[in-house]
């Protein structure tokens, strides 16, 4: 078995770098070629020529997911429940705060003629599911964010009820199994939710990849990721007639399932790919941006657009977008890293005073998958 020392980092995956600067691009495309007209609100893009191209960079959340499924199972090896909840809060939720708190301020000071926000909203927003407090959210993209923090619990309660990751071809037959259920008969708003019936495929083929990218090799796990990309694609394509009610768009399934499996056979062509020929460092800052720049380019990006030029071109787009890239790196390189740190320590430390370990002892950290051993040591991750 290889040392500690030469295994890979799974959440620095050179090419998943690249790719979630490629999914948060689609998005960007989608928000600022196509949405802003199709939405019928405030005239925010002067790009409806890229209409027919920007209308599927929705694809780019789902890619999203499926990464997020391989990160998060990696993220779960060899931490208790308490401790994988300390390192997904402190991931996002510090991050989130810094964002949505820039949004509100310059919404509030600078977008008057357009947008309306109240501190009553900051508040709620700053439980992430504003809606549930009976106010908007800050920004539409944060819908994705409670999907994410809903994956996060399941992944935290299977940790305590011992059952993941050993479990994990029952627990993806039964979530896909209650999709299907809920999407094709119950229709359930609730199950929706609670089960994430319209993104789940995407979730659980980032489960499986990760489980290939760890050694192993069956015809249960190949066939599991079959049916998991193929849920994953009847999502997308179930989604598209709220879609086109909601935009007024027209959307080409065909397209779609096309974008849908290719997209999620470059993700796992990516965790193939060992290193590429560009500097550590930057690899590092493109996947570092991706997640405030996702959090900051619609609201706060409209803001600044529409104070720019009440009638949007594409060269004044440009601007913003560039503007958006270089504050989110701002946050990235200056804030994340202390308030995520910061925020881990105060949250372990607590949770070593009360008795709750955030890492598996090391007689235990070794975990037995449905039939497969693990080439990764579980002693390798106690570095992260």
């Amino acid at each position: 078995m290889p040392s500690a020392s030469k295994q890979p980092d799974p959440t620095r995956v050179p090419v998943l770098d690249l790719l979630r600067l490629a999914a948060v691009g689609a998005v960007i495309l989608y928000h600022y070629g196509f949405w802003g007209v199709a939405s019928n609100g405030v005239q925010k893009v002067a790009m409806p020529y890229l209409a027919p191209v920007a209308q599927y960079g929705f694809l780019g959340v789902p890619v999203f997911f499926a990464i997020s499924g391989f990160v998060i199972a990696y993220s779960a090896e060899g931490r208790t429940p308490v401790g994988f909840a300390i390192a997904r809060f402190s991931r996002i939720y510090p991050t989130f705060v810094i964002c949505m708190t820039l949004t509100f301020l310059a919404t509030l000071l600078l977008g008057h003629a357009y947008f309306r926000v109240t501190w009553g909203q900051w508040l709620a927003n700053l439980f992430i599911a504003a809606p549930m407090l009976g106010q908007p959210y800050m920004d539409d993209a944060y819908w994705s964010l409670v999907i994410e923090v809903v994956f996060y619990v399941w992944i935290t309660l299977f940790l305590a009820w011992g059952i993941f990751p050993r479990r994990i071809d029952t627990l993806i037959v039964a979530w896909i199994a209650i999709t299907f259920a809920n999407e094709l008969t119950l229709d359930v708003p609730l199950f929706e939710k609670l089960f994430m019936a319209d993104d789940s495929g995407f979730f659980a083929v980032g489960l499986l990849i990760y489980e290939h990218y760890r050694g192993r090799r069956d015809t249960r796990l190949y066939s599991l990721l079959t049916l998991a990309i193929g849920t994953a694609t009847f999502q997308a394509v179930h989604k598209l007639e709220r879609l086109g009610v909601h935009t007024h768009g027209s959307f080409d399934p065909r397209v779609v399932t096309v974008i849908c499996i290719v997209s999620l056979g470059i993700v796992f062509a990516a965790t193939r790919i060992k290193s590429v020929a560009l500097p550590a460092g930057l690899v590092r800052a493109v996947g570092g941006i991706t997640y405030p720049l996702y959090l900051l380019h619609l609201q706060l990006g409209y803001v600044i657009l529409l104070l720019i030029t009440p009638t949007p071109d594409g060269l004044s787009t440009a601007l913003v977008v560039t503007g958006m890239v270089v504050l989110a790196w701002l946050v990235w390189r200056f804030l994340e890293g202390p308030a995520h740190y910061l925020v881990r320590h105060r949250l372990t430390t607590l949770a070593s005073r009360h008795g709750w370990p955030s890492r598996v002892r090391a007689n235990e950290a070794r975990i037995d998958r449905d039939d497969v051993a693990s080439p990764i040591e579980a002693s390798s991750i106690a570095n992260r």
